[in-house]
């Protein structure tokens, strides 16, 4: 593969109208070399930028992901496919962005995608946050989001800050794969379908805690071909709606930050939680099944400490398991 092989890589900018440029107080930025093409998303005056870079030896690429040690690009279970970048904190990620797709790419929200041109043997994508202050009276563009308990003057601790920014999803980059079993879409609130772009937020210590469970619950004979989220990123608004009712949501919700899921093991592809434990019924035992994995993770990864919460079937839904990532260890049931 020749020195300029990695022009195949893409960069894919997403835009979000006035919104993004007040905030941002600059239009995209395009790095020294690379060719644009811009085109309307439909159903949204949001603008998608794609930009090809050229220039740029494989080799250098490489040495400069080479420098990052594997657990810190790709996760402690090796399956992250995505880090995410905000310039309100610092990351490995920013030297790169900046060396590979320029200076602006810290400060213009999109999707970075390095693909596996680099010789890493699996593919990796780096994706800009548009800033927390882009949000406008509880709304980023027509998206409804609401308010975080730290806007309403009640924060408990630092895990209940304000998240740093949002992840732009448009109908073009709901699939991109953030680790080997689950993509952008899998977390989305569930309101709102016809609004695009959406707004997401999502911590990669919660994709990495999944993906290391389904490696201690196949380590353990219970295949896991697909573990679905049935419940990802909450806006505080939606989760709102589910405050009070009996059986309902936590006021101030990890869902809110984007460290917690509902999740469920469906290989069948029914809708529904698998018979985990072999017993031949499907109940809260088989959430149990997760949660005991979550233990045995938490154990082997102390600093990914978080809830585990199991789940009995109502008339809506099936038995499931809650995870998060809190950062301290709870433990719940509602069998």
């Amino acid at each position: 593969m020749d020195s300029t092989s990695f022009a195949r890589a893409s960069l894919r900018v997403l835009g979000v109208g006035a919104v993004a440029a007040g905030v941002l107080g600059a239009s995209v930025g395009v790095a020294r070399g690379a060719t644009r093409a811009d085109r309307r998303v439909s159903g949204d005056d949001s603008l998608v930028t794609t930009i090809s870079t050229s220039g740029v030896a494989e080799a250098n690429v490489g040495s400069l992901l080479a420098a990052v040690p594997a657990d810190t690009m790709f996760g402690r279970s090796g399956k992250l496919r995505v880090r995410f970048v905000s310039d309100r904190r610092g990351s490995f990620a920013v030297p790169i962005l900046e060396r590979l797709f320029g200076n602006t790419a810290i400060q213009t929200p999109g999707v970075y995608d390095v693909g596996d041109s680099a010789g890493l043997g699996r593919s990796l994508s780096f994706v800009t946050l548009l800033p927390f202050e882009a949000k406008d009276k509880g709304r980023v563009g027509s998206y409804r989001i609401g308010y975080w308990p730290e806007e309403k003057g009640r924060l408990r601790s630092d895990a209940y800050e304000n998240p740093d920014g949002f992840i732009v999803v448009t109908p073009e980059n709901q699939d991109l794969q953030v680790s080997e079993h689950f993509r952008l879409r899998d977390f989305l609130t569930h309101d709102q379908q016809g609004v695009w772009p959406k707004y997401l937020v999502l911590r990669e210590e919660l994709i990495d805690k999944l993906e290391l469970v389904i490696q201690d619950l196949e380590a353990h004979g219970v295949r896991v071909e697909h573990m679905s989220v049935m419940s990802g990123f909450r806006t505080p608004e939606y989760n709102a709606q589910g405050v009070g009712r009996r059986g309902g949501r936590a006021k101030d919700s990890r869902h809110q930050f984007g460290d917690a899921a509902d999740v469920f093991v469906d290989n069948n592809g029914d809708g529904r939680m698998d018979d985990l434990n072999h017993d031949r019924r499907v109940d809260s035992r088989d959430a149990k099944v997760i949660v005991a994995a979550v233990e045995r993770v938490e154990r082997a990864y102390p600093e990914l400490a978080g809830g585990g919460g199991v789940y009995r079937a109502t008339r809506a839904h099936g038995p499931f398991a809650h995870v998060d990532a809190r950062g301290k260890r709870a433990r719940w049931s509602r069998t």
